[in-house]
């Protein structure tokens, strides 16, 4: 229990943090918001207009504190503005409405590069020297070496639009009204395929490499010439000895990856125009629609220092050295 505390209490301060950034970044920058959308109207706003867009934004005259405490009472109270991109829509509900899609994207896409290229990786180090210790490595660290987004154009040109077989854009039909029905689940998960693919391909590699690595350094344990010499199954060894310990290193990239699953997808989010969160933040920029720019930001940020927590309390679990601490 003290080590979670001291870990919580850490994330919390990370995340004040970064809350107090993302509050300063917009003030410090060369000029405000409201001039940047002024200009960019070609002067049709009025002062009237100008005035109250200030203060929607909260950068009026007011002093600096007083600012930054009106940003923390609506942080805390969940209230992070009003879109101007897609006004007047409140920024949570913008976020709420695309961060489901970039979940299921990139959550499908993790879990599934996690696990096959976890196996494939103890498999590798169980047979050093074998056929996918000897082929597959090389294969995967080359498709791991393009960039996410060219090789979703390469794949979105040839599956979509040369050979007709993947959607080419958006998370379903035009037209199809989204339920819970077997042809809407189908439909979404035909627009899922390729780009969750896309990913699956490009990182898989890394996992598969992690895993090798750390089984070959645990296959020379002697806990493991002792299971062998007791005369256990080598497929119980492999999974309930060696693999066991050697997940741990896994576990930990997994808890980071999956909080930059929230914003990581977004390259192939934008390829493939997908409507989740990735995607969202490009138009926000594009719009300078500042909060929704500052409410990705904390959202990732939250994301990301909500999963590392979670994998300190896992390996409370995994690991009994750390209960010792």
């Amino acid at each position: 229990m003290r080590f979670i505390l001291r870990r919580l209490g850490f994330y919390l301060i990370a995340f004040w943090a970064s809350i107090t950034l993302n509050f300063l970044l917009p003030r410090f920058m060369p000029g405000d918001p409201v001039s940047r959308m002024f200009a960019r109207t070609q002067g049709k706003m009025q002062p009237e207009q100008i005035d109250a867009l200030r203060k929607l934004l909260g950068v009026d005259d007011r002093p600096l504190w007083e600012q930054y405490i009106d940003y923390l009472h609506n942080i805390v109270t969940g209230n992070m503005g009003i879109s101007i991109s897609r006004f007047p829509a409140p920024v949570t509900e913008v976020i709420a409405a695309q961060i489901g899609w970039t979940l299921l994207l990139g959550g499908t896409a993790l879990v599934i590069a996690a696990v096959v290229g976890n196996l494939l990786g103890i498999l590798a180090a169980w047979r050093r020297g074998g056929a996918i210790d000897s082929a597959l490595p090389p294969v995967l660290i080359f498709i791991g070496s393009f960039p996410y987004f060219w090789l979703a154009m390469g794949a979105l040109y040839l599956f979509g639009v040369i050979l007709g077989w993947s959607p080419l854009r958006h998370a379903f039909t035009d037209g199809l009204e989204p339920a819970f029905t077997w042809e809407f689940i189908g439909d979404v998960g035909a627009h899922l395929v390729l780009p969750a693919l896309t990913i699956v391909l490009v990182s898989i590699g890394g996992w598969m490499l992690g895993m090798r690595n750390t089984m070959i350094a645990t296959n020379s344990e002697d806990y493991i010439t002792m299971a062998e010499a007791k005369g256990l199954r080598p497929g119980r060894i492999m999974f309930r000895y060696a693999a066991r310990n050697a997940m741990l290193p896994s576990v930990t990239s997994f808890g980071m990856s999956l909080g930059f699953v929230v914003g990581g997808a977004m390259l192939t989010e934008v390829v493939f125009a997908y409507p989740g969160v990735g995607y969202q933040l490009l138009n926000a920029v594009q719009g300078l629609d500042y909060p929704l720019m500052q409410g990705l930001f904390l959202t990732i940020t939250g994301a990301v220092l909500l999963a590392n927590f979670l994998v300190d309390i896992l390996y409370v679990r995994l690991d009994p050295r750390v209960r010792s601490n």
